[in-house]
């Protein structure tokens, strides 16, 4: 392999890794935050890719598809937590899982009724459709930089928001003694309200900037949420640093096990995650239990 077939891998699995994060990082802080198991998980990141499709068929401009999607997702993430998600605080985890596997049914329904099983495609926006020429038979699709970038400046939004702000910090300390946090006086009604609506956004994000390169199918988000499940437990629950890293390495491994070892490809990943947890059983930045 030539160095550049080798950066252009590397881009792929620096991009795969990158989508993989942005919906990881709405389960996590889904997980992490409100100890909840939320199987529906992809379905959202599915419902974004034919909010994609549908929007800019529609309005003809894919960035009103980004926008008007991500905002459709959160109101339907704000209205959820509020009928649904919040009676399971607390609950076991059957609870959670057959209520979220309930909401994979209806939303399967409901994308059913509306789209059909048709598979779609979604064009990339104006000035985003080229390809860089690398050599004489070799070029790379500028959309799928753009899609590096755009996770890169999405990833920092993130970090800055728990990291530097108030929220953040109300987030964070919920995460490491919610009981504790309560003593204080804060109370996360509302905390948890916008953390679950902005993991279904995240979801419906990821769904939606990938709907250019990928096709629009039905069952699209299934493979995603295994995969966000991996980021997860590999980082470590309810981190957002440990889900980048996470969702780094399995884009690399999947990325380069196709290249070098496409007979046992396939496995990497679990592999990948074996190791890692037969090394830190909480996580790469997992929190230890003491």
């Amino acid at each position: 392999m030539d160095l550049v077939t080798l950066g252009v891998q590397l881009l792929n699995a620096i991009q795969y890794g990158m989508v993989l994060f942005l919906v990881a990082s709405g389960l996590t802080l889904v997980f992490g935050i409100l100890g909840v198991i939320n199987l529906a998980h992809g379905a959202f990141y599915m419902l974004g890719a034919y909010l994609a499709y549908w929007i800019a068929a529609y309005t003809g401009s894919f960035w009103v598809a980004v926008v008007a999607g991500v905002g459709i997702a959160f109101v339907v993430g704000l209205l959820l937590e509020n009928v649904f998600i919040r009676r399971l605080y607390g609950r076991d985890h059957l609870a959670q899982v057959l209520l979220s596997f309930g909401l994979i049914l209806v939303i399967d329904e409901i994308r059913q009724l509306l789209f059909g099983k048709d598979v779609h495609s979604v064009l990339p926006p104006e000035g985003l459709r080229g390809a860089i020429q690398l050599t004489d038979n070799l070029s790379y699709p500028v959309y799928r930089l753009a899609i590096c970038a755009f996770c890169l400046v999405a990833a920092a939004i993130i970090y800055f928001v728990i990291t530097r702000t108030r929220i953040g910090m109300i987030v964070r300390a919920g995460a490491e003694n919610r009981e504790m946090t309560r003593t204080l006086g804060i109370s996360f009604d509302t905390v948890n309200r916008y953390v679950f609506a902005v993991g279904i956004a995240l979801a419906a994000l990821g769904g939606i900037i990938v709907a250019p390169i990928s096709t629009v199918y039905p069952g699209m988000g299934d493979s995603m949420l295994i995969l966000s499940f991996v980021v997860v437990v590999l980082g470590g629950i309810g981190s957002i640093g440990g889900a980048a890293i996470g969702a780094l390495l399995i884009g690399l491994t999947d990325t380069f096990g196709k290249v070098f070892f496409p007979s046992v490809s396939s496995v990497l990943i679990y592999v990948l995650m074996a190791a890692v947890l037969l090394w830190r059983p909480n996580g790469i930045l997992g929190r230890r239990e003491v």
